[in-house]
């Protein structure tokens, strides 16, 4: 069965139609152009991105020239907005995963900290879709309901209210591995009594639309990097994959129990098919493209396809830690700034450009030792996104990983996650495994660093790392 796919993500949306026989046979991506505000906000307007779901899904069925027998859509996670739900009418801007003014509100709630992770398996921050409501309730709107964003596009797809269940795990307000919203954590943020979607699994049909042509079913929705995850066959636990794009994402799967982190993870529902969950555990961080984004802005390189060409073979002592929005998991360190070391009058931006890559690398190699002390230590990472094209960058993660990397051959990861859920949907008497294919890495990179050199760096990498929140404590 043929499936248009639709992956509503941060910077843009894409859209691919998927035959089962001959592949992707449409692609359509449209801008979105997020706004970044003073303390801390960044949002986008809801209307663009109901415009971009529905351009990009238009013009890749044009291209393909052939009718669908299904429609999914993957989502940003923990974007939130508040809109009508009698007319559909957004009320606010959409308040993205990166925004950061709940922080305040969080603190509040600091003495509470254990018992959210005990509970959902998620760390406090304003990074959730949860807090960001909140704020939203407290400062912007009071009418309307609040919801992140998956559930207002799928109303004006669909008519339904409704979020998957990997969203709903991304929200502060779920217990890891519920059914349904939990009034206890709802009010802990004062949102006990909102009106929220009803939560679906990944293999439901939850309507149909005729947004695209004729009237299709909808189904197989899902949150984006749970949507690589599953793409990259990552299907047993211990097996690892990371998104590099605005930011990196590190996702493993931990199987169908669980795992409460002790190192500054967290966990959350990997896919809920066939009425089980699996699971999985997570880490972030903030800045990767847009690390790459600010070379550009500076005029240090002229666009990612130069990051290869300017990159020095050595960093001659140059480290970076490109804090540029704080850093995420394990530190959750929200206020921490960049930082460069080691330049002398003889460093040049290659050196520059290598070290803002390594500390990019350096941020995922924490993640690694952190799943690795929490679970099932990782042998080998699947890679995705844009930046996988950087082969400095790759090189950089197996030497820091002193793991191997495998690079998937498609950039859309997590629309083809999606289109699988898809099918799923349509046949829910199938398995995972029926519906994700067997694939050959595009490029495969194996540690070139000695162990040894690799705890060196890392250990003075960490060394910086420290010095970008001098005046926030643990």
């Amino acid at each position: 069965m043929t499936v248009l796919a639709i992956d509503q993500g941060t910077s843009g949306t894409k859209a691919i139609v998927v035959d089962p026989e001959q592949g992707v046979v449409g692609l359509a991506e449209v801008a979105v152009h997020p706004r970044y505000l003073d303390g801390g906000g960044v949002e986008q307007d809801p209307a663009e991105l109901l415009e971009s779901v529905l351009g990009a899904g238009r013009a890749a069925l044009a291209q393909a020239g052939r009718s669908v027998d299904a429609v999914s859509l993957a989502n940003q996670g923990e974007t939130v907005l508040a809109w009508d739900p009698d007319t559909g009418r957004p009320l606010t801007q959409a308040l993205v995963w990166q925004d950061r003014r709940a922080e305040p509100l969080c603190a509040e709630l600091a003495q509470h900290r254990d018992m959210f992770a005990e509970r959902t398996g998620l760390v406090l921050d304003s990074y959730f879709s949860a807090p960001k409501m909140a704020w939203l309730r407290q400062n912007l709107e009071s009418s309307g309901v609040v919801t992140t964003s998956d559930t207002w596009l799928l109303h004006q797809l669909t008519g339904a209210f409704v979020t998957d269940a990997t969203t709903a795990s991304r929200s502060l307000a779920v217990e890891l591995g519920g059914r349904d919203w939990s009034h206890e954590l709802l009010a802990a943020f004062g949102l006990a009594d909102e009106k929220l979607p009803q939560i679906v699994a990944n293999d439901e049909t939850i309507g149909t639309t005729s947004a695209f042509g004729s009237d299709v079913p909808v189904g197989g929705v899902v949150v984006d990097q749970q949507a690589a995850l599953l793409a990259e066959a990552c299907l047993e636990p211990g097996m690892a994959k990371c998104t590099f794009g605005t930011g990196a994402f590190l996702l493993a799967n931990t199987g169908g129990t669980p795992v409460h982190s002790t190192a500054g993870l967290t966990s959350s529902v990997a896919w809920r098919v066939g009425g089980q969950d699996t699971y999985c555990i997570d880490g972030q961080v903030y800045t990767a493209a847009s690390a790459v984004k600010w070379l550009c802005s500076l005029g240090i390189v002229s666009g990612p396809k130069e990051l290869d060409t300017v990159a020095a073979p050595d960093n001659a002592g140059v480290l970076c830690v490109p804090a540029l929005a704080g850093l995420a998991a394990p530190w959750w360190k929200s206020h921490a700034t960049a930082a460069i070391s080691g330049m002398t009058l003889s460093t040049g931006r290659e050196h520059i450009v290598l070290a803002v890559l390594q500390g990019i690398a350096a941020q995922v190699g924490e993640l690694i030792s952190a799943i690795n002390d929490d679970a099932v230590p990782l042998t080998r990472l699947r890679a995705d996104g844009g930046l996988t094209q950087s082969t400095v960058l790759m090189q950089a993660c197996a030497d820091i990983l002193q793991i191997p990397v495998d690079v998937y051959p498609s950039a859309h990861a997590t629309a083809l996650g999606a289109a699988a859920l898809a099918r799923l949907s349509l046949n829910p008497d199938r398995s995972v495994r029926d519906v994700v294919t067997d694939w050959t890495p595009s490029a495969s990179y194996e540690p070139r660093w000695t162990a040894a050199r690799a705890s060196e760096f890392r250990s003075a990498w960490r060394d910086l790392a420290a010095t970008t929140y001098p005046q926030e404590t643990s």
